[in-house]
């Protein structure tokens, strides 16, 4: 999953880019409201944590032009304006939700996960299955047929997005633009090696194999007798 970060005070930013990493989220944090438009209409955002007091493009400018360029990824605002019609008016704004700072992070990060999930039209259920694999998204868990698997952060993030694409084939350079930032240097083999340890951890155990790589392409997650679209 990917993030849109945009806040101008170092501490905060630090902290919830900090965060939304280690729960998963390849983020891209900018302190400019106008680079954060640019990054928006280019890039396909699951979600994106804005900030209302910024210098030139406010947050609440940046959500107003999103929204008129049809862009809907999900928005949730951070502000130190506390009052109902500060809330309502960034409601009206075009943000789908609101925190007043201070916060605990772990709400805005329960919060974020729910806005990806009702953008997705995941609310029904946490769980996403193939085959005997099971993965529990709101906590994060693992099982393939009854036994608990235990992932690193970027092995999670990998696992999720071949499930949340399974049956389908996904480049190497969607994987890296999903589960690293901007500034990640393409020409490396790192998504190799996190396809590798991905493996060992999800299929070295089972006689069925459910990551197949598509030779020149890339890979795809789906039992082993169904065919790739």
């Amino acid at each position: 999953m990917r993030a849109l970060l945009v806040e101008d005070d170092p501490r905060i930013s630090s902290f919830v880019e900090k965060g939304l990493r280690e729960a998963g989220f390849s983020v891209d944090a900018t302190e400019l409201g106008e680079q954060a438009l640019e990054l928006a209409i280019a890039i396909p955002y699951d979600v994106a944590v804005v900030d209302i007091m910024l210098p030139n493009l406010d947050g609440l400018g940046l959500i107003a032009i999103l929204r008129q360029r049809g862009i809907n990824t999900p928005v949730l605002v951070l502000s130190a304006k506390h009052t109902v019609d500060d809330r309502i008016i960034g409601l009206q704004r075009g943000a789908d939700d609101y925190m007043v700072k201070p916060f605990i992070f772990a709400e805005l990060l329960a919060r974020v996960q729910s806005l990806v999930r009702r953008a997705s039209k995941t609310i029904e259920t946490n769980l996403i299955t193939c085959g005997d694999l099971v993965v529990d998204v709101i906590n994060r868990g693992v099982r393939r047929g009854g036994q608990a698997i235990d992932l690193q952060p970027k092995e999670y993030a990998l696992l999720e997005y071949l499930l949340r694409n399974r049956g389908r084939t996904v480049s190497k350079t969607m994987i890296i633009e999903q589960i690293w930032d901007l500034h990640f240097d393409p020409q490396t083999n790192v998504v190799d090696v996190l396809v590798c340890r991905l493996r060992n951890k999800i299929d070295k155990d089972f006689p069925q194999k459910l990551i197949h790589t598509i030779r020149g392409i890339g890979y795809v997650l789906k039992p082993s007798d169904t065919q790739v679209q």
